[in-house]
C-alpha cells in the first residue's frame, strides 16, 4: 500500500469512527447544553477540539503544565484581533514558566480553513483549535470573544473573563489600567487565590447560528457533478482514495463521512488559502458546494432522475495523466532494507536523444511507493555532472511525493531536454519494516512541435536556519531574484514534519508586494503543485519571497523530537524550506542571453543571504555557522551590506581562503 493510500485509508477510518461522536456533540449541545462550570470546579475533559489538520485533541491532553490558558477567538471579531499581538507577548512571557496557551474558535460558521488562515495571518504562536459543536465554550460559559479562561495544573477553573480593559466594542484606551489575565496567571503560578477571578468580557457575541440548508437536493442533479469534479480523481479504482465514489451507491454508502470531512475541510485535500491566487488545478469546495452535500445528506439522500446525471468522466488508466509516449526506468532494481536510514540514492539514465525533446507532461511513478519518500528527476546537460548549473539554478524535470505533483505544462509551453542530456533520478527511501525492491520510472509525453515558451523549474531555499528546541513558531525566509522579464506558471512549497505554514509573495522592483499563495496549514502527507490559472507577469528585478513557520514543540503531534535543535537536512526528521517555482521567459532569446552572462558567485551568495528580499544584508541574516569563518578571517561586518559592498567583501574572503599547495613532483591541475 502506498503512503498516499495508507494516509487516505487512515483518514477515512478515523472519520468513520469519529462521525457519530461529532454528530452527537452537536445534537446534545442543541438539546442538553452542559451545565456551566463554576469557579473552583474542575473542567471536564472534552474531545470536541480539533486542530487545523483535523486531528482530535482532548483538553486534558495538554496536561503537565502549571496552568492552561484558553483564549476564545473569532476570525472576524475586531476586538479579538486588536488583542492578538498582546496575547502573543503574554504567551511568550509565560512559556518558560510552563504555561500552555491555546486559541479556541467556537463560532459555528468558522471552518478549519478559516481558522488556519486567521492564525497564519496574525502569526499566533500557540496551538489553535476548533470547538466542534461549542461543547467546551458551553461548559465554560463563554458568550463573547475574546474571552480568556485560566485553568490550573489540575484543570480547575481559576479565572474567566476579559484579557484586560484596554479594548471593547466601543472603547479603546491608550493602555490598560488592569492586566486581568496576566495577574490571574501570576497568582495561579504562585499558588494563591485569584484576587479578581471573574470579569465581564466586552467583545463580539459568539455565533451560534447555522446556515439554512436546502433539502430539495438530489444526487443526480446536484451531488454527482460535485463528486465528479472534486473527488473522483482520487476516489476511483486503482487510485489513492481508499474507496470509489463513481456511483450513487458509493455515495450513499459513504455519505456520513462525506458530510463530516467536507464540512471540516479535511477533504478534498487542498491547502491554498482561497483569498490569494486562482489555480487551475484547485480542488477547493465552495461554501455552496458544501451546503449542497449537507442538504443532500440531511434531506434523505434522494437519488433523483438519472437523466440529470452528468456524462461519466473518461479517467486515464494506470498513469495519472494518461499513457506516456516514452518511459525511462531505473537501470536496475534497488533493494530497500527492512530498517535503517538510507542516504539519497541517485541513478543516471542516458536519454540518447539525438535532438532536443520538448516535454509537456512528465510523471514519476515509484515502483514501491510505500518506501519512497520522494523522487526528483533532474536534467543534466551534455558534460554537466551535477544538477546545479553555472547560473546557480536547477534544471528539474519532475518530482514525486505523497500528494498532487507532476509536470503538466500550460498551452504553448514545454520543458526542454537537450540533445545528449541525461536524467538523474534522486531517490529518498524510508524503510518501513519490510524489505522490498523498487524500480522507479518516469513517463514523458512530448509536444508535437517546439513550443512558444520553454518552461523552467527552479528552487530557492533557506538552508541556514536553526530551529531551537521546543520553539512553537519559528520563522524563516528565502528569496529568488528574477533576472529577466518572466511569467510565473506554478508554485510548490516543501517542508517536513514540523512545517506549520508557507507563503509566497512577489516583491516588485518598486517595492510593492503581492501574496501569490498562502498554505496556512502545511500537510506533509499531501503536497501539491499550485498551477496559476493565468501566467503572472514578473518584471526583471522582481523577487519571489517565501515565509515559513515551524512548530518544534510537543504540541505538534507530528514532531519527531521537540528536544532537538533542527537544521536543514535531507531526512524527514530534519527540516527543509524549499520554494519551487516554474516560469517562462517573456522573450524566447532570454535564455541564450543569460547563458552568456551568468551571475557571479558573489551575486548568487548575496541572494541566498538576503532572505527578506530588501537588497541589504544585515548581521541577523548572516548564518550562525558562517560567523566563526568571518572572525577567523579578521573581517568585521558593518551593520548593513549593500550588494556592491558584499561583492567586495566576498572577493576579500576569497583571497584569504587557503589554497591547496602543489604536491612536489606533480604539475598542479
Amino acid at each position: 500500500m502506498s503512503n498516499r493510500k495508507a494516509m487516505c485509508l487512515f483518514l477515512t477510518l478515523a472519520a468513520c469512527w469519529l462521525l457519530n461522536d461529532d454528530a452527537a456533540v452537536s445534537s446534545n449541545n442543541a438539546q442538553r447544553p452542559p451545565k456551566e462550570k463554576a469557579l473552583g470546579e474542575k473542567v471536564a475533559n472534552t474531545d470536541s477540539l480539533r486542530d487545523v489538520r483535523g486531528n482530535r485533541r482532548s483538553l486534558h491532553g495538554f496536561n503537565g503544565h502549571k496552568a492552561v490558558v484558553l483564549v476564545f477567538l473569532g476570525t472576524e471579531c475586531p476586538v479579538a484581533n486588536l488583542y492578538l499581538p498582546g496575547l502573543s507577548e503574554i504567551a511568550e512571557r509565560f512559556r518558560s514558566r510552563k504555561v500552555q496557551f491555546l486559541g479556541v474558535y467556537a463560532n459555528e460558521n468558522e471552518d478549519l480553513n478559516d481558522i488556519a488562515a486567521h492564525a497564519s495571518d496574525r502569526e499566533i504562536p500557540f496551538p489553535v483549535m476548533k470547538d466542534t459543536g461549542q461543547r467546551l465554550s458551553n461548559q465554560l460559559g463563554i458568550k463573547r470573544v475574546p474571552s480568556a479562561v485560566v485553568l490550573d495544573g489540575d484543570f480547575t477553573l481559576r479565572y474567566r473573563g476579559r484579557i484586560d480593559d484596554q479594548y471593547g466594542v466601543s472603547s479603546r484606551r491608550p493602555k490598560a489600567s488592569r492586566a486581568d489575565l496576566a495577574d490571574a496567571i501570576d497568582e495561579v503560578l504562585a499558588g494563591r487565590k485569584v484576587t479578581i477571578a471573574e470579569t465581564e468580557a466586552d467583545g463580539c457575541l459568539l455565533d451560534r447560528s447555522r446556515r439554512q440548508v436546502k433539502t430539495q437536493v438530489t444526487y443526480a442533479r446536484h451531488v454527482a457533478p460535485i463528486l465528479q469534479n472534486r473527488c473522483q480523481m482520487c476516489h476511483r479504482p486503482g487510485q489513492v482514495g481508499p474507496f470509489s465514489l463513481l456511483t450513487y451507491g458509493d455515495a450513499v454508502k459513504h455519505s456520513a463521512m462525506i458530510g463530516e470531512v467536507t464540512a471540516q475541510r479535511r477533504m478534498p485535500p487542498w491547502h491554498a488559502d482561497p483569498r490569494y491566487g486562482r489555480f487551475s488545478n484547485s480542488r477547493h469546495l465552495s461554501v455552496e458546494e458544501i451546503d449542497v452535500l449537507r442538504g443532500w445528506i440531511e434531506g434523505g439522500l434522494a437519488r433523483g432522475d438519472d437523466k440529470d446525471l452528468p456524462s461519466p468522466a473518461k479517467w486515464p488508466q494506470g498513469w495519472v495523466h494518461g499513457e506516456p509516449d516514452l518511459v525511462f526506468a531505473m537501470p536496475e532494481e534497488f533493494s530497500v532494507p527492512a530498517q535503517g536510514v538510507l542516504p539519497y540514492k541517485n541513478w543516471i539514465i542516458d536519454t540518447n536523444f539525438k535532438e532536443d525533446k520538448w516535454v509537456r507532461i512528465a510523471e514519476a511513478r515509484p515502483g514501491a511507493p510505500e518506501v519512497v519518500h520522494h523522487v526528483v528527476v533532474y536534467i543534466l546537460k551534455e558534460g554537466q555532472r551535477g544538477p546545479v548549473g553555472r547560473d546557480g539554478g536547477l534544471a528539474i524535470l519532475v518530482g514525486w511525493a505523497p500528494g498532487d505533483l507532476g509536470l503538466v505544462a500550460p498551452p504553448d509551453t514545454a520543458v526542454r531536454i537537450p540533445k545528449g542530456a541525461r536524467l538523474r533520478l534522486e531517490m529518498h527511501y524510508t524503510p518501513n519494516g519490510k524489505a522490498v525492491k523498487d524500480r522507479t520510472a518516469v513517463g514523458l509525453t512530448f509536444s508535437s512541435k517546439p513550443p512558444k515558451f520553454e518552461m523552467l523549474l527552479n528552487e530557492f531555499a533557506n538552508m541556514a536556519f536553526e530551529i531551537p528546541p521546543h520553539h512553537p513558531h519559528f520563522k524563516a525566509e528565502a528569496t529568488f531574484r528574477i533576472r529577466a522579464d518572466a511569467r510565473l506558471i506554478s508554485l510548490t512549497p516543501h517542508m517536513h514534519w514540523r512545517g506549520k505554514d508557507f507563503r509566497y509573495e512577489v516583491i516588485y522592483p518598486d517595492g510593492k508586494r503581492q501574496t501569490l499563495l498562502s498554505v496556512p496549514r502545511w500537510d506533509f502527507n499531501w503536497q501539491s503543485v499550485y498551477r496559476v490559472e493565468e501566467p503572472l507577469k514578473l518584471p526583471k528585478g522582481a523577487k519571489l519571497h517565501a515565509i515559513a513557520h515551524w512548530d518544534n514543540s510537543v504540541n505538534n503531534p507530528l514532531n519527531p523530537d521537540p528536544s532537538k535543535q533542527v537544521r536543514f537536512g535531507l531526512q524527514s526528521w530534519e527540516e527543509m524550506m524549499v520554494g519551487f517555482a516554474a516560469y517562462v521567459w517573456e522573450r524566447p532569446e532570454t535564455a541564450a542571453e543569460l547563458a552568456k552572462n551568468p551571475p557571479s558567485q558573489a551575486d548568487l551568495f548575496f541572494d541566498r543571504l538576503d532572505v527578506n528580499g530588501d537588497d541589504v544584508i544585515t548581521a541577523e541574516e548572516i548564518p550562525e555557522r558562517l560567523r566563526p569563518l568571518l572572525r577567523a578571517s579578521g573581517i568585521t561586518l558593518p551593520a548593513r551590506l549593500s550588494r556592491a559592498e558584499f561583492a567586495r567583501l566576498f572577493e576579500a574572503m576569497r583571497l584569504l581562503a587557503p589554497r591547496k599547495r602543489p604536491v612536489p613532483g606533480k604539475n598542479p591541475s
